[in-house]
């Protein structure tokens, strides 16, 4: 009895979820930065000469099993595998390594034109203080989310208050490091109106693998109105049950770590709460933002996001829990 083959080709089923990987909100392929895009194309340059080298390499090995004698002695011969093997390399791999410092600014200083806007990036065990400045110079505060005007260069003071972290935004520029004591200035331009994913790409302990954040790139108008609320201080509870909320959260002390602006609350241990309710995502990227997820988060973010530097705090009575997750959900 014979059987069928499947008809199914594998081989393209296999490469296109190759190439789908290579898509999405994270991805250095989908470039809408300038230097994404320059590093996109020193990617395929080399890439492309891997390739050639890989063939030629393949054809040299097929000629010297199965070629004639004649070939066999041609490809035997000193001078071939002097240049072949010595001097072809160097003079790829260092055309290659001159393209590469050239594309990546290598020793060039990276620091802010002269009355460009720039964003302060504090890397954190593990989230992501991000402090603007409003047209009026007043230092704006939020977390785990960085926001661009479309098409302009903004300069991002990247420093660390703990370990040694990395700022990587795949789609906007390569990564740069954050060392303690010093001070790394990271120039990006966004050309794309829309959402893209960035993480923490040196290990910095823990929950280094939770630490990401999102970019999201807005028309000018549409920034500078954002940035004007983000200024602004928390509106007061507009409900009953978001003033019991508040109360909830004054009561549980939770203002000695996070600040709310417009409230007694002031503090600088963890992340600014005064618009959490409009951010993207909870605990740098891990949750989505809802009462739910805040909820979670207040109960069992050690599960969530294991070695986080927040506790869980499970003292609530029946009721008091919804009615915090209510109000940090309605700071918008």
């Amino acid at each position: 009895m014979s059987h069928s083959r499947p008809t199914t080709p594998m081989v393209p089923s296999l490469l296109g979820l190759a190439l789908g990987g290579c898509e999405g909100v994270q991805s250095a392929l989908s470039a809408s930065g300038d230097e994404a895009h320059d590093i996109r194309l020193l990617l395929w340059i080399a890439g492309a000469v891997c390739a050639a080298t890989l063939v030629l390499v393949l054809v040299f090995g097929i000629l010297a099993f199965n070629g004639s004698a004649r070939v066999r002695a041609w490809i035997a011969r000193d001078q071939l595998i002097v240049s072949g093997g010595l001097v072809l390399p160097v003079v790829v791999l260092s055309g290659l390594l001159a393209y590469a410092l050239l594309v990546l600014q290598a020793g060039a200083a990276r620091s802010a034109f002269a009355g460009e806007p720039s964003v302060t990036i504090i890397g954190k065990r593990w989230w992501w203080k991000v402090i603007y400045r409003d047209s009026e110079g007043r230092e704006v505060v939020s977390a785990n989310e960085l926001r661009l005007p479309l098409g302009q260069p903004i300069s991002l003071r990247l420093i660390t208050d703990d370990v040694i972290h990395s700022f990587w935004a795949p789609k906007l520029a390569g990564k740069l490091d954050m060392i303690p004591g010093r001070t790394n200035v990271l120039t990006v331009q966004s050309n794309e109106v829309g959402v893209s994913r960035g993480q923490c790409a040196e290990y910095c302990g823990g929950a280094h693998a939770l630490m990401a954040f999102y970019v999201v790139t807005l028309p000018e108008e549409e920034y500078q109105a954002w940035l004007a609320r983000e200024a602004s201080k928390a509106l007061p509870p507009a409900t009953e049950a978001e003033k019991r909320g508040h109360a909830v959260f004054v009561e549980s002390g939770c203002g000695a770590c996070h600040t709310i602006r417009g409230t007694e609350a002031r503090g600088t241990i963890g992340p600014d709460l005064t618009h959490v309710g409009s951010r993207m995502s909870l605990a740098a990227a891990t949750l989505p933002n809802d009462a739910n997820s805040f909820a979670r988060w207040i109960t069992d973010n050690q599960h969530i996001k294991p070695e986080n530097l927040m506790p869980p705090f499970r003292h609530f009575k029946a009721g008091e829990l919804d009615t915090l997750a209510n109000y940090l959900d309605s700071l918008k």
